[in-house]
């Protein structure tokens, strides 16, 4: 059997589990960082102050965030390559563009967290600079990053009912929830965690599809070797 014959037979085994394990990390990082994030800023909002509970709820989820980046990125990468050949370059490219803002804007709203919650240490923040950081980063993650996400999720949504690389449903779920998120004008927690449980949803049916996909292979039969 050739180097490329064992190339063709291992990728498609390897690829849908990593892409699995990447995005169901992300989506549990990220979720949870985001609940700890509002629970401290809903108790520093009421005037509840800097406790050492909101202190360590906040030091988790700044400590969370980057590795949950990491893990998307990794799940941009194997979802596109789950696309193989079929991969429209125009829908591509939008996907791909969207998928690193939502990230580097994600990022800078928990930088602004970060250093906010590092000057309120040193000492305590005056209302206004806190209500304008809070704003900021209002802005920052629900303004903007939600809408690149939704925007990733229409692009990949259009590019699977292009190809039909993923179930008609799967589409159709994708297609609503990012509807959802680019026109929604709410700052519930709920509207933000929508975008993790589908990368969820996404992950768990690559991870089925892999398994399925192994378990055809391990069945007996082999690609003819030329």
């Amino acid at each position: 059997m050739t180097s490329s014959v064992k190339t063709d037979i291992a990728h498609p085994a390897k690829t849908p589990n990593a892409a699995a394990v990447a995005g169901i990390a992300f989506a549990v990082l990220f979720g949870l960082g985001l609940t700890l994030v509002r629970l401290a800023a809903d108790a520093l909002g009421a005037g509840e102050g800097l406790s050492e509970e909101t202190r360590g709820r906040l030091s988790l989820a700044l400590a969370l965030m980057p590795f949950a980046g990491i893990f998307f990125l990794w799940f941009i990468g194997v979802v596109r390559h789950h696309l193989g050949a079929y991969e429209d370059q125009f829908f591509a490219t939008v996907s791909l563009g969207s998928g690193l803002l939502f990230v580097a804007l994600a990022f800078v709203a928990f930088a602004v967290a970060g250093g906010t919650l590092a000057t309120y240490e040193g000492e305590p923040l005056a209302a206004g600079t806190y209500a304008l950081n809070r704003a900021i980063i209002d802005q920052l993650f629900n303004t903007y990053a939600l809408k690149m996400a939704s925007v990733f999720m229409l692009s990949l949504g259009t590019l699977w009912r292009k190809t039909g690389v993923m179930p008609r449903s799967l589409t159709l779920v994708t297609y609503a929830l990012a509807l959802v998120m680019m026109l929604s004008l709410s700052r519930n927690l709920w509207l933000s965690l929508i975008f993790p449980v589908w990368v969820l949803l996404v992950s768990i049916y690559i991870l089925f599809a892999g398994l399925h996909h192994r378990a055809e292979g391990s069945d007996g039969s082999r690609p003819q070797q030329s």
